[in-house]
């Protein structure tokens, strides 16, 4: 395996490893993409991307991080998501969709204007939870979800996933990391419940594992379904890698392709941050679960890239930040490789 070597799973090929790991753009309007979106995506496809995902698309309205997120709650917003899934098809890219509930951690404002929780009185909502624990001391106490209210999230998501499917979206992620709600339900630091939801490690992985069913009900067995999980909590007596391994088995059996291993979000804690500091849990995932894995954090330089996917600690990587600051990186770091440019588009062919 190389950086530059396709891949394929099912009936979907992406021309190299190289993702864009879904970011939030805080751009959009009671869920629909707009113009930003068109552009910012497109570039990214334009740039060599084999893969490019969307921000966390909110199933429900109450599920976005911030009002100004994107979401897929309305077969309204598959018109505006359709012409973006077009463009990145037509430049070779596949295009893909991250679906989420940001849980205790919804209704706040947008990070350049303060980030802090917003109220119902400022355009905010109630955010709930597995538990009524807050996040931190600075954010509200999320009203614990009823079980008729655990079956709903079930089923929204598998209406986003076919909201996704007519939108064009090739590739589905379920987010279950960061601390939003599909994680705050498997990690016992946010879920304290004495349901059949909460408790033991089955209980806790059962909404995760329900809602992954749902959408793979819905979504065709030769489309990728990707899970996002946060793979370590980062603190003792929260969920471990080697929860992470035993989910990830669960994952692989209900239909699931590959694992997107993050870490942390779900409580406030030091994280050992440096370059490649989450490869290790993509690694020993790929190797004790027997799934495929793509590698996140940190992934700045051509040679890392590579050498992540040459070495087999991941199938893939997404690049976050080093994409904002240059959606052209695969084709630069196609040329630092020596491997073949296939994605130049004939408008820039003259310069590449």
């Amino acid at each position: 395996m190389s950086l530059f070597e396709p891949y394929s799973i099912g009936n979907v090929t992406f021309r190299n490893r190289i993702g864009v790991s879904p970011m939030c753009q805080y751009s959009s309007v009671d869920g629909f993409a707009t113009d930003w979106h068109l552009v910012h995506l497109g570039s990214r496809a334009v740039g060599g991307a084999g893969l490019v995902f969307t921000e966390a698309a909110a199933v429900v309205p109450d599920g976005r991080i911030s009002p100004s997120d994107l979401g897929i709650y309305q077969d309204a917003h598959i018109d505006a998501l359709r012409r973006i899934t077009r463009f990145i098809g037509e430049h070779g890219s596949v295009p893909g969709i991250q679906m989420a509930h940001a849980g205790r951690k919804a209704s706040t404002a947008a990070p350049w204007t303060g980030g802090k929780s917003l109220t119902t009185e400022n355009g905010g909502w109630q955010p709930v939870g597995p538990s009524a624990i807050p996040f931190d001391s600075n954010s509200p106490e999320p009203r614990q979800l009823t079980i008729a209210e655990i079956k709903d999230i079930v089923s929204a998501f598998a209406a986003a996933a076919h909201r996704a499917l007519e939108a064009g979206f090739k590739v589905v992620e379920v987010h279950a990391a960061h601390g939003y709600l599909l994680h705050e339900f498997l990690s016992p630091i946010s879920n304290q419940r004495s349901d059949e939801y909460g408790g033991s490690f089955e209980n806790r992985c059962r909404l995760p594992l329900e809602v992954v069913k749902a959408v793979r009900e819905i979504w065709p067995k030769d489309l990728p379904l990707f899970v996002r999980i946060s793979a370590s909590d980062w603190v003792e007596g929260g969920w471990s890698i080697s929860d992470s391994v035993r989910f990830a088995i669960a994952l692989r059996e209900v239909g699931v392709d590959l694992i997107d291993c993050s870490s942390g979000g779900n409580i406030q804690t030091s994280i050992p941050i440096g370059p490649g500091y989450q490869v290790g849990f993509a690694a020993a995932i790929r190797a004790q679960a027997a799934i495929a894995t793509a590698a996140v954090g940190m992934i700045t330089t051509a040679p890392q890239a590579d050498q992540i996917v040459r070495t087999g600690q991941a199938d893939m990587v997404l690049l976050a930040r080093e994409l904002l600051r240059d959606p052209y990186w695969p084709a630069r770091a196609a040329r630092e490789l020596r491997a073949e440019i296939t994605s130049a588009p004939l408008q820039y062919q003259r310069a590449w």
